[in-house]
């Protein structure tokens, strides 16, 4: 487990956090975040997967707008997170972060990406817009419903909950109309599900989805 720096094609150097396994990896895992920064939950998320084998990274994609960025599931932590996400960070800079963390990836084997709500949508794009994956898992990414104009480059898999006021089962059935080969899982859950520090945390859906996460990353990377 450590912080490191990795450097993006334009270089800027932006954090990651990087957690390892105590063997050799059996492929590399970019584990991209919430709306509120990388925080205790998505390096605990790291070190969940370096735990199973790989070697996870997360990328520090706030450090653009503001570095070092940890905020709660309030509602100010809230409306942060979407300002930085959704404002003051172009969305073209956080992919060219990401490719840059699939390239460090790539240097433990094959490379999967896994995301969680603004991560989930940038999941999706990295899908489709960037090289070197060869399998996603995206998590109630909104705006995934608003961004169909482009296919995937390689497999994909989706989780959403039905009881998630964010993303409405409208969005989500556009998603499965748009891309019928894309697995797309709905959950009797909300929105952040996936996340144990939250109230919105299920577990048998999160233990669900992430060993459908998982058994993706076991096919596609070994």
């Amino acid at each position: 487990m450590a912080q490191r720096q990795l450097r993006a094609a334009d270089g800027y150097a932006f954090g990651v956090y990087e957690s390892l396994p105590p063997g050799d990896p059996k492929g590399g895992v970019v584990v991209i975040q919430e709306i509120f920064g990388v925080n205790a939950h998505i390096r605990e998320v790291a070190d969940g997967f370096a735990a199973a084998g790989y070697a996870a990274l997360a990328p520090a994609l706030f450090d653009r707008a503001e570095r070092g960025v940890e905020l709660g599931y309030d509602a100010e932590g809230m409306s942060r997170g979407r300002d930085l996400a959704f404002a003051q960070l172009p969305r073209e800079e956080a992919l060219r972060d990401l490719q840059a963390t699939v390239e460090e990836a790539g240097k433990y084997g094959k490379v999967g990406v896994v995301g969680y709500c603004y991560g989930g949508l940038m999941a999706w794009l990295s899908a489709c817009h960037l090289d070197g994956i060869d399998c996603v898992s995206a998590y109630y990414g909104g705006g995934i419903a608003g961004a169909l104009d482009t296919a995937p480059k390689c497999p994909v898999i989706m989780h959403f909950g039905e009881l998630d006021a964010h993303i409405p089962m409208s969005d989500v059935d556009r998603i499965a109309g748009a891309f019928p080969d894309v697995p797309v899982h709905v959950y009797p859950a909300d929105h952040g599900f996936n996340c144990d520090h939250r109230e919105s945390y299920h577990a048998e859906s999160a233990a669900q989805a992430r060993e459908r996460t998982i058994g993706l990353f076991r096919d596609r990377l070994g």
